[in-house]
This record gives structure tokens, C-alpha cells and sequence, in this order.
């Protein structure tokens, strides 16, 4: 009996925290008027034209100085994706980078750490899905929090999730339900990694006598 009660304590547990990811995500959109940033970063995935093309909006009107998309498909030109983005080509050609090499999350966040360190940039605006956000931001916080990149998560609504209905939609019920429990498993390691020990630095070389 107590192993039951257990599961369904752990059951309900999860399930109020799938509910609070949702309305979470739900509520992100649409994306209040970011603050100038030095960069923008856009992550690619599903509906990947609606995030490249919300990206260069925001270049366009000033909000960054350059633009990364991250995780482009290696088969893709710049002109493939100059014609998904509906860029300018002054525009286009002059402050828009691509990068190849991210095939994931995490490879997003080392790409884009990559980027921001060569760039000197110290703010990024974060251009994904809604549902891709809160995931997307712990990966990038674990890595250019140490460099002190300020972010700045602008979210991108998912169609499919339609509104406060998603539970009627298959597709956006595994959308949701799969992408909360990767966001569980990236929480989990942050939390096991901060428990560790503290990098003390350099130790201080012995004082002669």
C-alpha cells in the first residue's frame, strides 16, 4: 500500500508540474518588446521559418547588432535560408551568421557560446518556440552564465498547442509531454551539478619565509 500511495503521490506530483509547463508556455506568447541586445540567437527546430523570420524582424528593427541561426541544416544554403527568413539581402549579407554544427540543445548553446565569445557580445536576445524556451534557456544559462552573457528568452507560439486546448490534441500532448520531461532532466542535472563542489580557483602560492 505505501509503495501505491507513493506512486500516486509521485503521479500527481508530476502531473501538476506538466500542467504548470504548460500554462508556463502558454502564457510566454506573444513576447512583450525585448530591450536592445547585442545579439540575436535563433535556435532552429520544428517551424523553423517563423523563428529564423521572427529573429530578423528583430534585427531589422535594431533590437541586436548580428543574428546567429543555430543548427542549420547542413544540406542548406544561405540562400535557402535567406529566402525562409524573407531577409533583405543588404541586410542578410551584411549581419546574419550561420552555424552548422548544432544538431541539439546542447550543441546550440556551445555554438552560440562560441559565436558570442568571438563577437565580444555581453546580451542575447533567444529566439525559439514557446514550448522549446524554458529548456533552451537552462542549456544557454549553464553555459554563457559563466561568460556573463545576459539573456533574453523571446518566444515564438507553437500553432499546434492551440491555445488552452492542448490536451484535446495528440500532437500537442506529446509535444508538451515529451518536451516537459526533457526539461525535467536538464533541471535534475543542473541541481546535481550545483550540489557539487565549488570551483575555488587558483591556489595561493606559499609565502616564503
Amino acid at each position: 500500500m505505501r509503495s501505491v500511495a507513493a506512486f500516486l503521490v509521485l503521479a500527481l506530483i508530476w502531473t501538476s508540474g506538466l500542467l504548470a509547463f504548460a500554462a508556463r508556455v502558454q502564457q510566454s506568447t506573444p513576447a512583450p518588446q525585448p530591450q536592445v541586445a547585442d545579439g540575436i540567437v535563433v535556435l532552429t527546430g520544428a517551424a523553423s521559418s517563423e523563428r529564423i523570420g521572427a529573429g530578423v524582424d528583430l534585427l531589422s528593427n535594431g533590437y541586436g547588432k548580428r543574428v546567429l541561426v543555430s543548427g542549420v541544416n547542413r544540406e542548406a544554403s544561405r540562400e535557402d535560408i535567406r529566402n525562409v527568413s524573407g531577409a533583405v539581402k543588404r541586410l542578410y549579407d551584411c549581419c546574419v551568421d550561420l552555424g552548422f554544427t548544432a544538431a541539439d540543445t546542447v550543441g546550440n548553446a556551445r555554438e552560440t557560446a562560441d559565436w558570442t565569445k568571438a563577437m565580444r557580445f555581453r546580451s542575447l536576445i533567444v529566439v525559439t518556440a514557446d514550448y522549446h524556451m524554458p529548456r533552451a534557456m537552462l542549456e544557454l544559462k549553464a553555459v554563457l552564465g559563466r561568460q556573463g552573457v545576459a539573456l533574453q528568452p523571446f518566444p515564438v507560439a507553437t500553432s499546434a498547442l492551440n491555445a488552452r486546448r492542448w490536451w484535446r490534441s495528440p500532437t500537442a500532448a506529446r509535444l508538451l509531454v515529451v518536451e516537459y520531461c526533457k526539461y525535467l532532466a536538464i533541471l535534475g542535472r543542473e541541481l546535481v551539478l550545483n550540489l557539487g563542489p565549488r570551483d575555488r580557483g587558483p591556489a595561493a602560492a606559499p609565502q616564503k619565509a
